[in-house]
């Protein structure tokens, strides 16, 4: 395995964070000096927060953190886990590793993506496409089923799921080795209050092309997400034009943002909703 080198600063920064003692290997999703679309080289770093949510940016070094379910006799399905934060910072425990681990409860694999920000949308969905087909790649190595590998994100990070969902026939970047030979097409997909998907007459935003193989999808969202509950309502009624198999859940509160934590709102039963999801198509 590959581990990849962390700044000083990041370390101390994140080294009370529980995620780390729980990820078996951290890999690079590109080789080394090979990453397409690349136009910054200043060192990744960890906002200052009043929360208890790891905001980082300035990433530059695309990474996959990788969360093994235990090991059953059979290969597990897997999930790129894309986290949120307007395409400027990555919510990284709180719509990433503790995604992981919620993932790990279902007997699910996670690969978390430490994807390019900030600003530049299509560095992140090149490292997007790459992921799953790396992910494929190597699935015997992580104990995957090849055929069940899915792509989760929340806001932002659900606008990149999406984009990668509904483009599965059309690689972004010029191959760069026989890794890109391999499907980047995700065979499922959970979009949690997903950003950026809908104009106002309720079609959806450029370069989302569904089609009857775009991946069966989960919907969540809260209608009080005022900015974005358009969204999962176009991206809902694309996917039932293509008669793609959808399951849209709106919560009259909740907000944005929440990730795997309560808040004491109808959104807090999205989690088990998707459980019942997984088991039924996934698992």
């Amino acid at each position: 395995m590959h581990k990849t080198g962390m700044s000083v600063g990041l370390a101390a920064g994140l080294a009370a964070a529980t995620w780390m003692a729980q990820a078996q290997d951290v890999i690079p999703v590109w080789p080394e000096g090979r990453v397409p679309l690349k136009t910054s080289d200043a060192p990744e770093k960890v906002n200052p927060s009043k929360d208890d949510i790891i905001r980082l940016t300035d990433v530059n070094v695309p990474t996959l953190t990788i969360f093994r379910a235990q090991q059953a006799t059979q290969p597990v399905p897997a999930v790129l886990v894309c986290p949120g934060g307007g395409y400027s910072i990555l919510a990284w425990n709180h719509e990433g590793t503790e995604v992981a681990a919620w993932l790990n409860k279902q007997g699910i694999s996670a690969f978390v993506l430490k994807y390019r920000v900030p600003g530049n949308r299509d560095a992140a969905f090149s490292d997007a496409q790459r992921a799953i087909s790396l992910i494929r790649a190597q699935a015997a190595t992580y104990g995957v089923n090849p055929k069940k590998i899915g792509i989760m994100g929340f806001s932002a990070g659900g606008h990149l799921c999406v984009r990668t969902s509904t483009n599965g026939d059309h690689r972004f970047y010029s191959p760069v080795d026989a890794m890109d030979e391999i499907s980047c097409r995700p065979d499922f997909t959970l979009a949690i209050y997903p950003a950026y998907l809908s104009k106002p007459d309720f079609s959806l935003t450029e370069g989302l092309p569904v089609d009857a193989k775009t991946p069966k999808t989960f919907l969540a969202q809260s209608t009080d997400d005022t900015h974005y509950i358009d969204s999962s309502v176009a991206y809902y009624i694309a996917l039932k034009k293509a008669k793609v198999p959808v399951e849209m859940h709106l919560f009259p509160d909740g907000g944005h943002g929440y990730g795997m934590r309560k808040r004491n709102a109808s959104s807090d039963a999205w989690t088990g909703l998707a459980e019942v999801w997984l088991q039924r198509y996934v698992k």
